[in-house]
């Protein structure tokens, strides 16, 4: 399996179905199993909490993390709020229980519950075909197009390509740009693959929004936000930003924290754009708890909220003697090894956020960690620790190792040439003019190569980007990024060929050629 394809496979399986209990355990195979025992007890319930502030610690201090958030909640009630570290690397404010971070994919779980309190209002379903509310929107097939539901955006099975869209947000197009492209894309067969998808789901949410007239971040705090008094949310970047408490995200280079460039999610906003305190993630992890209760309240109908906490579509196979992992609507869904289920989500920017939230509802319990350094596992760690302490009074397996073994690939950069040698001796290029023009390609739009004093540059995507490109072999030559979707070090070739070019890095979809 080369670099991209494991990167897209770990993307699809971390951040849309890394089932925290369906990890394989640290023993051998012919470890004998765990008796279930006839109950929990309720003072191990309360061990567990009372050791947070000591797993965060050690966490932070292992691996140098900048700052993380941490809430715990039983029923209705926080019963832990701490922030830990900075906000920023570089200045001593402190973070908070009531810092806000940007979620990343936590979002999706929340958007869920915002589509959840709309379908329990009556006028939409998630059953409601997303064209009905977006008439201009549309696959590539007219049958998947017609038939594809609010639902089907949810639970990641519409057809849609594996984070299809993602790669046009980095360059600068909007939400309404990326939605009416994805028409470009192929589709794999309808409701039979799993495939996580920003912008499928956005494609959905922008369909409820639609139908309740107005727009996702207004809705959300109106359906969500405001009657949970989640009063630091948002699902808006420039409320992010204009917060007087807020931590921004940083990544390591050469094993040293730095500020990273940040994430402007709008685009993705019900995807991958909330931001929130886990003083207010409390809140909505009470609300879920209760089933859409909240402070004696009905906040959302139980009804139209359970197929969003039901699986919906196998999101991984069973495997070395782990069940299968499910996606309801907007939900990973697992089962413990004690049987029990639960609720969570993973986020993860790579330009620096990492969060997880995990809920086990027969023990009415649930845990958020927010971070802000880039996903090596973190805020997966300590909640699995707390939910080891919860089931059996002591942590069994390496958490910490798991996941940075598994958020690995996500870090890793892209490109068939990253770490080859420069030829020794290339072919030489020929007339930069006969490279020079302008490219069309339907889905990323035109491409500009310019001769700029000897040096081609390529000029793409609507904020836009501008890629010096360096001549490698004859007609290839090379261009870097480095942006969500490219980490650090990605190198991609820039191959031209009979009044086309190739790019291998907008090639993630098969849709890589440029015609002149």
């Amino acid at each position: 399996m080369g670099k991209l394809q494991e990167r897209r496979r770990f993307l699809k399986a971390a951040l849309g179905g890394l089932l925290v209990p369906a990890l394989p355990a640290c023993g051998g195979d012919d470890d004998p199993p765990t008796p279930l025992p006839d109950a929990i007890p309720e003072s191990r319930i309360t061990e567990a909490i009372a050791q947070v502030d000591t797993l965060a610690a050690k966490l932070m201090a292992s691996s140098g993390l900048p700052g993380m958030a941490v809430a715990v909640v039983r029923g209705d009630q926080t019963v832990y709020a701490k922030g830990f570290g900075r906000r920023l690397v570089t200045d001593p404010a402190p973070v908070d229980a009531d810092t806000v971070f940007q979620l990343a994919s936590v979002s999706k779980p929340i958007g869920a519950t915002v589509v959840a309190r709309q379908v329990g209002g009556g006028g939409i379903s998630w059953d409601t075909p997303v064209q009905q509310h977006l008439p201009w929107f549309a696959l590539s097939e007219a049958e998947v197009t017609e038939a594809v539901t609010i639902g089907d955006m949810y639970a990641h099975r519409s057809g849609l390509p594996d984070h299809a869209g993602d790669r046009l947000e980095d360059m600068g197009y909007n939400r309404r740009q990326v939605l009416t492209r994805l028409r470009y894309l192929p589709l794999h067969p309808f409701r039979a693959v799993y495939d996580y998808t920003n912008f499928g789901m956005t494609a959905a949410a922008e369909a409820v929004a639609t139908a309740a007239g107005i727009d996702w971040a207004t809705l959300s705090e109106q359906a969500i936000y405001q009657p949970l008094g989640m009063t630091r949310t948002s699902s808006r970047y420039a409320d992010f930003a204009a917060r007087d408490n807020h931590a921004l995200g940083h990544v390591q280079i050469n094993g040293t924290w730095v500020q990273g460039m940040g994430s402007m999610p709008d685009a993705q906003s019900p995807a991958g754009g909330v931001s929130a305190s886990v003083n207010d993630m409390a809140k909505w992890l009470a609300m879920l708890l209760g089933n859409g209760e909240f402070a004696g309240r009905r906040i959302v109908d139980a009804a139209a909220l359970a197929p969003a906490l039901s699986p919906q579509m196998q999101s991984t196979p069973p495997a070395n003697g782990r069940p299968a992992g499910y996606y309801g609507y907007g939900f990973n869904i697992g089962t413990t090894e004690l049987g029990l289920t639960s609720l969570n989500h993973s986020g993860a920017f790579v330009v620096g956020a990492a969060t997880n939230f995990t809920a086990v509802p027969s023990l009415d319990l649930a845990i958020v960690t927010l971070t802000n350094g880039y996903p090596i596992g973190i805020p997966e760690t300590l909640n699995a620790q707390f939910f080891d302490l919860v089931q059996y009074g002591a942590i069994r397996r390496d958490w910490g190792k798991i996941f940075a073994d598994a958020f690995a690939p996500l870090l890793a950069p892209e490109g068939r040439l990253v770490g080859q040698p420069i030829p020794a001796n290339p072919l030489p290029p020929r007339a930069l003019s006969l490279y020079t023009g302008t490219y069309q390609n339907d889905y990323y739009g035109p491409l500009q190569v310019t001769d700029q004093g000897g040096t081609l540059v390529m000029t793409l995507g609507a904020r836009p980007l501008t890629l010096p490109l360096t001549h490698w072999d004859g007609d290839v030559f090379t261009f870097t990024l480095h942006n969500e979707n490219a980490t650090l070090g990605t190198i991609s070739r820039a191959a031209f060929a009979s009044g086309q070019v190739w790019l291998e890095y907008y090639d993630h979809e098969g849709l890589g050629v440029f015609v002149r």
